[in-house]
């Protein structure tokens, strides 16, 4: 079975609850599977240092392995999720409170948004407005 035959199913509110989910696994793979062949991950508020999109399935699975990989962040808590409606109904956008931890145990909200278009049950774009900043400073990244 194809990635798309597996995926025509999923509604855009499962693609967004799976994508939570692998958030919490810091599963690259489970979150790229989601995702058509020539998606577009796009960052609009984009952190120095990190790009401002990924395309294509296997640069999302890279570019999050690479990403999650060097993090010593790790995703505690996805709240607050709020589904608000979309005219198309191909598209989810939702807005969230990510709760991260540090290995020292110190944590930190990171609110964010999320524009997903969904196609026969793959992601096809996500715009994804996190707060870059907020993400840095619980990092310890000097300047943020």
């Amino acid at each position: 079975m194809t990635n798309s035959q597996a995926g025509a199913s999923r509604t855009p509110r499962m693609v967004l609850d799976r994508y939570h989910r692998a958030m919490l696994d810091k599963s690259a793979d489970d979150l790229a599977d989601l995702y058509a062949v020539d998606a577009e991950h796009e960052f609009p508020f984009s952190a120095p240092g990190f790009p401002a999109r990924f395309a294509g399935r296997e640069a999302v699975r890279a570019g999050y392995r690479a990403a999650w990989g060097a993090s010593p962040l790790r995703v505690k808590e996805i709240k607050d999720v709020v589904v608000h409606v979309s005219d198309d109904p191909r598209t989810v956008i939702a807005g969230h409170v990510v709760v991260v931890q540090t290995a020292a145990g110190d944590r930190a909200a990171v609110p964010g948004l999320l524009i997903i278009d969904v196609h026969d049950g793959l992601i096809t774009r996500v715009r994804d407005y996190m707060d870059a900043l907020a993400v840095a400073r619980v990092a310890g990244v000097s300047g943020a």
